[in-house]
């Protein structure tokens, strides 16, 4: 019976290790709440990193390159300078999401990023699902086409009659193309570098884009050449104004907006010189 007695005791203490082990394990998810604490420091921004000078990709952290998420590779440009700006005024880690242009909003508005920075305007449409911030930027509408071609010393859009000109899909670039009578509208391109690669092969005469993308091409490829014309694309003042995009109702516009205002207008001159100079020549 002794023995009897004495096994049960051992057999009695195995279980209740046993179970002490198990209840370590099963209440080990009660310390996962700590995960949103950590998240809540972070301020998640979204951008394609293939629109410079605005943004591009990079391979290091040189010129302020900030790590790309998930990611081996580094965003820079204009837009990445300003969403330090933002994160350091909020208080907040930076966090690059690399997005496709058309995965940006759908992005923001599911919680995947709580902003967007990337060069976009706040037209009318888009303010129908998302809220913008006050602009950080304004530029007008150019052409980018081959040096020395027949469109190089063109001064009005009408100039391009006959031409085979296209635009970043989704884009309010490719809806005034229309305005150029004549003109052979080619499809819209998914981003800049394959608008830039279809340039340099012929098969368009010139893509839409904004002044500073357009001072980008013709600084990285010495066959392309920048036309700003005298007799121009009419576009409205939102379309050719760039701004932070936030989800509907976002306690972010306001404190985003405060951040803006202390960035002088020759500040943002001078980080959008930077960002032109220091752009990757193969972007």
């Amino acid at each position: 019976m002794k023995k009897q007695s004495t096994f049960l005791a051992v057999f009695l203490s195995a279980m209740v290790a046993l179970a002490g082990c198990g209840s370590s394990t099963t209440s080990s998810p009660a310390a996962a709440p700590a995960a949103p604490a950590a998240s809540d420091n972070t301020f998640k921004v979204g951008l394609e990193a293939g629109y410079a000078p605005f943004n591009w990709t990079q391979m290091d952290d040189s010129n302020g390159g900030v790590k790309i998420d998930g990611n081996a590779e580094y965003a820079g440009g204009y837009d990445v300078e300003i969403a330090k700006k933002i994160a350091k005024g909020l208080g907040k880690e930076l966090v690059i999401v690399k997005t496709e242009w058309d995965g940006l909003v759908p992005a923001l508005t599911s919680g995947k990023i709580d902003a967007i920075i990337a060069g976009m305007s706040p037209t009318a449409e888009r303010k129908q699902t998302i809220d913008f911030s006050d602009n950080y930027y304004k530029s007008n509408l150019v052409m980018v086409v081959k040096k020395g071609g027949k469109y190089e010393g063109a001064t009005s859009i009408q100039d391009f009659k006959g031409a085979k000109v296209t635009a970043q899909l989704n884009t309010f670039h490719y809806s005034v193309i229309n305005q150029i009578e004549g003109v052979s509208q080619e499809p819209a391109m998914d981003n800049f570098p394959a608008m830039r690669v279809a340039l340099e092969s012929g098969m368009i005469d010139g893509y839409v884009s904004e002044r500073p993308e357009a001072v980008s091409a013709s600084s990285a490829n010495p066959n392309f050449a920048m036309v700003e014309f005298k007799d121009g694309f009419k576009t409205s003042e939102d379309d050719t104004a760039i701004a932070v995009g936030v989800q509907k109702g976002s306690e972010l516009t306001g404190k985003i907006n405060e951040i803006l205002k202390g960035i002088s207008e020759e500040e943002r001159t001078s980080i959008m010189d930077a960002a032109i100079k220091n752009q990757p020549a193969a972007k």
